[in-house]
């Protein structure tokens, strides 16, 4: 990403400013079809002031101006590249709100994270109001990462900036300017980012990982897209396999073959909170963009589709589906017969709907199923397994998958036992690598050794990864402390629990999240506080079946004692032993689940909660209570000693409740 306009100090200090206007306004029409006076009359304004600020500083500092953060779909104001710290700069005439400050921050947050030369100096990010008031500057303490906003005016910009420079220690390494400028910067968009993204026609390559194995990403996209145009050429009916683990980018390249290519695509899910929340995002987007909400709608209404309403609409049909491709997203969860006989009265598996449905296609179809593993949440999901039986009885489709789904141990993960003759296997269609986590490669295997109950595994993988994104704490204050604190600029923090934890309610969660409602969904998701039905007000808990396939940026996981470890289970994972007991509250008292389904269903739910922070998870264990027989401290206990033998970090509390204000409850600060 290059800014609209750069150049040394030197060269700005020497420059008209009616001539950097002018390259500015070029890039505006040419970008934004339209030229704004506003948005000039702003420039002037803002290079005046920067040439006045600059005069004194080293000829050589570097000025960006117009920088494009993608994942963000705005630019910075202005960016200073001295010797030893990076400048954030964004302008407001008046604007001296919570959002002004959130946003510039946000825009520093954005650097530090996504772009390659932007960790080993301090970035510091200011809001300049212009005809603002001056305000006394509170002073980082230490000069790393990310600091707090500081503030200036157009009389105090120049004083701040030449202060900045005198308490800033000379770095080892000088910040190299012309190297910062041509490092890539690779953000690691949400999913509702991606989403929006690539309805812009971005393409998925630019909005893949911020790390060395990007291409982990963009050589599955390019192989689904290879495939789709080999079956489109040869006249073929292709099922196309794409597993991964949580949070490796399986529904962004889902996305990617609906928006990225115009080849008349649907994303079909069953997961109707992500379609809630999509569709509406979309629409958003589009009216922010200044086009019509009503349009968007219709567009998106067709690009992104429920899976029960497709059905519904070809089930009784005989002509073929509008769409030569589809997307099935988390098709590990499509049903088995049993459950097909009660919901239609037609003894057949999802998968094998599906693949009749598409069958009448008479020259091409495309079914992209995009599998995860250790996600299934419902009773009825059958798996791979029952794919693997449909295509069986249906050899005229031609299979492509990666090696992971043949002979794999559990059933439920497995296609085939032995490759058939009609499937083809490509390594490109199985993401291992997590994109989810922004900071921490280490947060899925993680997960995966504590909920396979080892925790000297799980010790190991914290111990090498120099530590995990997972704090722990007993402390409910603590823990809505500590995302308020975490969650800086505009990053989204939320509680998550288990629907099955009934028993949280005697702490004041409630595990009953309405994600059958879309406007509860746009709310929770897509809105922001101080709107009290946003996630970040910290108040309403997302369950499993409202936040998977969706995430926030820190999470506040609630855990109740629907899964608890089993009595006398020792630290390391006992080979015939169950880790985990799985319950289930009735009426007055918590049964202990015996079907093996029902547990993995259980322990699975967890998985979902663990896996939907981008950066950390605050893991809230209670203390129980000693009176209530259905709120055993000592399981609570129990589960608390195992996650910190894992390497979930401690969270200091004290220090939390003491740092953090006592603003109404909800308010990020």
């Amino acid at each position: 990403m290059r800014a609209w306009w750069s150049g040394d100090l030197t060269t700005l200090l020497a420059a008209a400013p009616e001539t950097i206007v002018q390259r500015l306004a070029v890039r505006l029409v040419e970008t934004h079809h339209l030229n704004h006076a506003a948005q000039l009359t702003a420039w002037r304004a803002q290079v005046g002031l920067l040439q006045a600020t600059g005069r004194g500083l080293p000829g050589a500092w570097r000025v960006l101006l117009e920088y494009p953060l993608l994942r963000l779909g705005k630019r910075i104001d202005a960016v200073l590249l001295s010797d030893r710290a990076i400048l954030v700069l964004e302008f407001k005439t008046a604007d001296q709100t919570r959002l002004a400050r959130e946003q510039v921050e946000d825009y520093a947050l954005d650097l530090f994270d996504f772009h390659a030369e932007s960790r080993a100096q301090p970035v510091v990010p200011i809001l300049v109001v212009t005809q603002g008031q001056p305000r006394a500057t509170d002073w980082p303490l230490l000069w790393h990462a990310v600091t707090p906003v500081l503030d200036a005016t157009s009389r105090t910009l120049a004083a701040l900036v030449h202060e900045i420079m005198t308490r800033i220690p000379k770095p080892e390494r000088p910040l190299d300017a012309s190297a910062w400028e041509a490092a890539p910067y690779r953000p690691v968009p949400t999913i509702v980012e991606a989403a929006t993204m690539l309805y812009r026609r971005h393409g998925v390559a630019e909005i893949a990982a911020a790390r060395a194995d990007v291409g982990n990403l963009t050589r599955t996209s390019d192989a689904i897209g290879a495939a789709i145009a080999q079956a489109r050429a040869d006249h073929q009916h292709l099922v196309l396999f794409v597993t991964g683990i949580p949070g490796a980018g399986k529904t962004l390249c889902g996305l990617n073959v609906v928006f990225g290519a115009d080849i008349g695509a649907a994303f079909l899910t069953g997961n109707l909170p992500l379609v809630h929340v999509m569709r509406e995002a979309l629409a958003r987007d589009a009216r922010d963009q200044g086009r019509g909400m009503r349009m968007a709608r219709q567009q998106t209404e067709s690009a992104i589709q429920p899976l029960i309403g497709f059905l519904r609409d070809n089930r009784e049909r005989t002509d073929p589906p509008h769409e030569h491709v589809v997307v099935f997203d988390e098709a590990q969860r499509a049903w088995d017969a049993a459950f097909g006989a009660r919901k239609f009265g037609h003894a057949q598996s999802e998968a094998a709907m599906f693949l009749d449905i598409m069958r009448r296609h008479p020259d091409w179809a495309v079914i992209v199923s995009l599998v995860g593993t250790g996600q299934e949440i419902n009773t009825g999901e059958a798996g791979l397994e029952a794919w693997g039986e449909a295509l069986l009885q249906r050899p005229d489709w031609r299979i492509h998958a990666p090696d992971d789904v043949i002979a794999a141990a559990d059933p439920r993960q497995r296609l085939f036992v032995t490759t058939p003759e009609a499937m083809t296997t490509d390594p490109r269609l199985h993401l291992d690598v997590p994109v989810r986590s922004v900071r921490s490669a280490a947060a899925a295997p993680w997960v995966d050794a504590v909920l396979h109950g080892d925790a000297d595994a799980a010790a190991a993988i914290a111990v090498q990864a120099g530590g995990v994104p997972f704090l722990l704490t007993r402390s409910l204050q603590a823990m809505r402390a500590a995302l308020r604190q975490l969650a800086r600029g505009q990053r989204r923090a939320g509680l998550v629990c288990s629907a099955g934890a009934k028993r949280l309610r005697a702490d004041g969660v409630w595990p009953n999240f309405p994600h059958l409602d879309a406007d509860a969904m746009a709310h929770w998701f897509l809105d922001r506080w101080p709107d009290v039905r946003a996630s970040d007000a910290l108040e309403l808990p997302a369950t499993q079946f409202a936040c998977q396939g969706l995430e926030l940026d820190h999470v506040g996981l609630c855990w109740g004692n629907d899964l608890i470890r089993q009595k006398g289970q020792a630290r390391s994972h006992q080979p015939g032993r169950a880790p985990w007991q799985a319950r289930a509250f009735v009426g007055t008292a918590w049964q202990v689940m015996r079907r093996e389904a029902a547990i993995a269903y259980q322990v699975n739910t967890y998985r979902v909660l663990l896996t939907r922070a981008r950066y950390e998870t605050v893991i809230w264990v209670p203390r129980g209570d000693r009176d209530d027989a259905t709120r055993a401290p000592a399981d609570f206990d129990a589960l608390a000693r195992f996650l910190a033998d894992c390497g979930a970090h401690p969270l200091q509390e004290t220090e939390m409740q003491e740092t953090a204000p006592s603003p109404p409850a909800g308010t990020l600060l």
